[in-house]
């Protein structure tokens, strides 16, 4: 049975790797790093168990022959495992710690098989030109604000509604500032803000 880690032999090569899958798990580890040796089986088990051609896929990257991939991604601590997703990096595990490792894995897994494969993409729509739609336009991010717009959803007149919104508001603001009372006071939802 073929080795399901990729070894990386240059940056390039990293480059291609990493835009051919949705997933890559990449350990960057030393020949020399007794954490990355005691790891390196748990690595390779969930490479074995969790490798999918297209959607998920493990790379080894050596520190010390691969400086420029490794500087790349600020790797300063071995062992280092980045989750990539295409080329952004969605997670980071520092240190041999298995339980965060497995953990990260089985999340980009799971991702991975919720969404369609890298290859042999094909749309279910002919897709839209900008413009081309008769929808109309609203207004983004305008307007009076959060206060209006939670005054109007619940009734705004002074009703039930209001007051819950008005109460469970300065409730927060009040909790979440050093200056409870100067928060509540200087809050859109204060008593006095609204004559």
């Amino acid at each position: 049975m073929p080795d399901k880690t990729i070894s990386v032999s240059s940056s390039s090569h990293f480059e291609k790797l990493v835009s051919s899958g949705t997933y890559t798990i990449v350990d960057f580890y030393a020949d020399w790093c007794g954490p990355c040796k005691t790891i390196a089986p748990v690595f390779h088990a969930l490479a074995e168990k969790e490798s999918k051609p297209g959607r998920i896929q493990f790379a080894k990257v050596n520190v010390d022959s691969q400086q420029e991939v490794a500087k790349k991604y600020g790797v300063s601590a071995m062992p280092t495992f980045l989750v990539l997703k295409g080329s952004s990096v969605v997670e980071t595990i520092r240190g041999a710690n298995p339980s965060a490792l497995t953990a990260a894995v089985r999340k980009a897994v799971q991702d991975s098989t919720n969404g369609p494969a890298a290859h042999g993409v094909h749309f279910q729509s002919k897709g839209y030109t900008l413009g081309s739609t008769t929808a109309p336009s609203r207004t983004v991010g305008g307007g009076a604000g959060i206060a209006a717009n939670l005054q109007s959803m619940m009734g705004g007149n002074g009703g039930f509604g209001d007051s819950a919104v008005r109460f469970f508001a300065l409730y927060f603001a009040s909790l979440l500032s050093f200056d409870s009372y100067k928060a509540a006071e200087e809050s859109p939802f204060a008593a006095r803000a609204r004559r």
